[in-house]
């Protein structure tokens, strides 16, 4: 009698977020290409995981964020949602997703998105919660929530913050979408190129991100949504009070040295302007 051969393991899920660190850079790609990257809860803690690392490492100067596949993100794991439904799962769900936006705001480095594909709902959000984009001209934006009953709440947040109200109102209350093109006329994305060149420009772009001093950075950022929240007075004395601390910092000093002395400045951390 024949020995009956043991069943071959289960192959091991792929991790839903793949990082690698190149010259200063964090790459951050959405890895659930079969899902068209959908938001779901494990794909959601590992952003935010990853997040939480690179805020502290220092070898990191600038994050992107990219999916693999043939889209950005269509938004959150429907079908992980219908098999959870209950309302305290949703508000779970959707408190964890609104913390991810808020720490992207909240890392000291910029975080860039590269757009191909769809970008919907929540990955919508994602982008218009970035720092900056850069899409393909064939990329496509949407919050279309409203064309299966579910008003974008949660995405209209820093869309209405990113671009202007009537375009804001027009793509969550239609659910319609628009091309990098119109992203980029209405402020959604930095810049739309041709599709072969999406990978050129978002390199080139955090390039020339991670040759700034990282310091000055991110306390530049830190002031940039700090004083949008304010209104015109406060933001102003905000301003003058980073002005003057940031006139202490050693990289700034360096910077003015080696401007007057018509020389690229050396910063602290080891890279120089023209790296």
């Amino acid at each position: 009698m024949s020995a009956r051969a043991a069943p071959a393991p289960a192959a091991a899920a792929p991790e839903p977020l793949l990082q690698r660190v190149h010259a200063g850079v964090l790459h951050l790609t959405l890895n659930r290409p079969a899902q068209y990257n959908a938001l779901s809860e494990e794909l959601l803690a590992a952003l935010r995981a990853a997040l939480r690392a690179a805020a502290t490492d220092a070898r990191v100067r600038v994050v992107v964020l990219a999916g693999a596949g043939k889209a950005f993100c269509a938004g959150h794991d429907l079908r992980q949602m219908r098999a959870k439904a209950a309302p305290e799962y949703f508000r779970s769900l959707f408190a964890d997703c609104s913390r991810l936006m808020q720490e992207i705001r909240q890392l000291p480095q910029p975080v860039v998105a590269r757009v191909h594909g769809v970008a919907a709902a929540a990955g919508c959000q994602l982008v218009a919660a970035c720092d900056l984009a850069v899409a393909a001209a064939s990329a496509r934006f949407a919050t279309s929530g409203i064309n299966i009953g579910l008003f974008c709440a949660t995405p209209a947040v820093p869309l209405s913050r990113a671009i202007g109200q009537k375009q804001a109102f027009e793509m969550l209350f239609t659910g319609e979408d628009i091309d990098a093109a119109q992203a980029c006329a209405q402020g959604l994305v930095n810049r739309a190129v041709p599709d072969d060149e999406l990978d050129a420009a978002v390199a080139d772009l955090a390039a020339r991100l991670a040759a700034k001093p990282p310091q000055v950075v991110a306390a530049g950022k830190a002031l940039f949504y700090r004083q949008r929240e304010m209104g015109v007075s406060a933001a102003y004395q905000l301003a003058v009070q980073a002005m003057a601390c940031n006139l202490q910092d050693a990289d700034t000093l360096e910077g003015i040295a080696a401007f007057l002395e018509k020389r690229q400045p050396q910063w602290a951390a080891g890279a120089s302007a023209a790296d």
